[in-house]
């Protein structure tokens, strides 16, 4: 059975995602990743990253959310197809790039919520 193997992350919406960064990396010690995101990696299976996307940004879309939440998942297919079943409202057509496979949805509550397959995991799962 398809299933949500961790957290991947979360997507937010700040007013200067350099700045944020930055501010993170002084009072935390956070290592910012050459695309600008906060990442720690985990136990090996997949890693944590917190990725500031400036206020205009239309990655979030269609939610009204400040915030998108990434899940780790080991089929994205069978888990949109399953989303769908459930009554959540499915955002475009999955992708699968050098990334993995990424898959969208919006939960009953408004908040987008992105699934991602690792590259490593994609063979069984593709779309």
């Amino acid at each position: 059975m398809a299933k949500v193997l961790g957290f991947g992350g979360v997507f937010l919406k700040v007013d200067d995602p350099a700045k944020y960064c930055q501010w993170y990396k002084d009072a935390l010690g956070v290592d910012i990743t050459d695309w600008g995101t906060m990442m720690w990696e985990s136990d090996g299976h997949g890693h944590t990253m917190l990725s500031p996307f400036t206020r205009d940004t239309s990655y979030l879309n269609p939610s009204k959310r400040g915030f998108m939440i990434n899940m780790r998942v080991d089929d994205v297919a069978t888990l949109i197809a399953s989303a769908r079943s459930a009554g959540a409202d499915i955002i475009g057509d999955t992708e699968n790039n050098e990334y993995g496979i990424f898959g969208w949805f919006i939960d009953p509550e408004g908040i987008k919520i992105e699934l991602w397959q690792e590259p490593s995991s994609t063979e069984s799962a593709e779309t």
